[in-house]
C-alpha cells in the first residue's frame, strides 16, 4: 500500500493511493497514520478496504504532509555509501555512524526548506527512509530486523555543514534546523518493496542532476542497520531511520561549493517511492 497524509499543517488526514492512483479517504478507518496505528492491526483492515474499493475518493490535495505523524525519533546513518565517504575525505566506517535528528524537522515532501539564519553551507542529501512498524529491542538477527519495518519513504536529510562540522560538538546541530527533513510523499508498505537494496535514487538542484545511485551501494544494508541500531536504543513504531546518502552533495564538490541559496529548487525521487519537490527559502 501507499499511505499518505494530506491537508494543511497540523490538520492532515490519512489517505491511500490504490493501484490506479486514485486517492482514497482513510479517515473513516483510522484517525491518523502514526506509530500507535502501525503497531496495531489496522493496516490489514485498511488494505482490505482499499482492495475492495469500499473507500470514498478524494480530490487532488493542495498539500501532502509527511506520511507519518510526528515520529518519536529520527535516527540517521552517516557515511553509508563508499563514494560519499570518499568525496568528503572520510574513512569508510567499520560500524554504522549514528546521529539523531530532531523529530520536528520532519515536513511534507513539497514544503519549503528554510536556510537557517547565519547559514552559508546548507546542503542536500537524498536518502531512503525506513519507518519502524513494531518495537525493535535487541533484535536477534537481520531477518527479524526486517520484520520490524513497516515501510519505506523518500527523505531529504538537509544539512548545514558549518554547524555540523566546524562549530564543535556533535553533528546534531547541523542536522536539526527547522524544515531539515522533508519526508514522503508516501509510506510504501514493506510488502511492496521486496528488496530495499535495489532502489535507484536521484536528486536534482535547479534541474541539474547532482546525485544518482542505488541502495545496492550501501555499506550497511537496511536489515543490518535496524539490527545494529536496536542494540543501542529501542526503536518504536513510527520511528524513522535515514539510511545515508550517496555522492553528489555540495560538500563534496570543488570550491566554490554550490550550497543552497533562497530560490533554489530541489527535486528527489526513489524508484517506487514517488517524488519530492522543495523550493528553498530563508528563515
Amino acid at each position: 500500500m501507499r499511505l499518505l497524509r494530506i491537508g494543511p499543517v497540523g490538520g492532515e488526514r490519512p489517505a491511500a493511493l490504490d493501484r490506479e492512483d486514485r486517492l482514497l479517504d482513510l479517515s473513516g478507518l483510522v484517525s491518523d497514520i502514526d506509530g500507535a496505528w502501525l503497531a496495531g492491526d489496522g493496516t490489514e483492515r485498511v488494505r482490505a478496504a482499499v482492495e475492495a474499493g469500499e473507500l470514498p475518493e478524494l480530490d487532488p490535495p493542495a498539500r501532502i504532509g509527511p506520511p507519518i505523524a510526528r515520529p518519536g525519533k529520527v535516527v540517521c546513518i552517516g557515511l553509508n555509501y563508499s563514494d560519499h565517504a570518499e568525496e568528503t575525505h572520510a574513512e569508510k566506517p567499520a560500524e554504522p555512524v549514528l546521529f539523531m535528528k530532531a523529530p520536528n524537522t520532519v515536513i511534507g515532501p513539497n514544503d519549503e526548506v528554510l536556510i537557517p539564519r547565519g547559514s552559508s553551507k546548507t546542503d542536500w542529501e537524498v536518502e531512503l527512509a525506513v519507518v519502524i512498524g513494531r518495537t525493535a529491542r535487541y533484535v536477534e538477527d537481520e531477518a527479524a530486523a526486517l520484520r520490524c519495518v513497516a515501510g519505506y519513504a523518500i527523505s531529504n536529510d538537509v544539512s548545514e555543514r558549518e554547524f555540523q562540522l566546524e562549530r564543535g560538538g556533535t553533528w546534531d546541530k547541523g542536522k536539526s534546523c527547522e524544515t531539515f527533513n522533508p519526508l514522503g510523499p508516501w509510506l510504501v508498505t514493506a510488502d511492496e518493496i521486496p528488496d530495499p537494496q535495489q532502489l535507484a535514487l536521484r536528486l536534482w538542484v535547479n534541474g541539474d542532476l547532482r546525485q544518482q545511485s542505488s541502495t545496492k551501494n550501501m555499506i550497511f544494508t537496511v536489515a543490518r542497520l535496524v539490527h545494529y541500531v536496536s542494540q543501542f536504543m529501542v526503536l518504536e513504531p513510527g520511528d524513522v531511520i535515514n539510511t545515508g546518502t550517496p555522492a553528489g552533495v555540495a560538500l563534496g564538490q570543488p570550491d566554490p561549493k554550490p550550497y543552497l541559496r533562497a530560490g533554489d529548487v530541489l527535486e528527489l525521487e526513489i524508484d517506487g517511492l514517488g517524488r519530492q519537490r522543495q523550493v528553498v527559502g530563508q528563515a
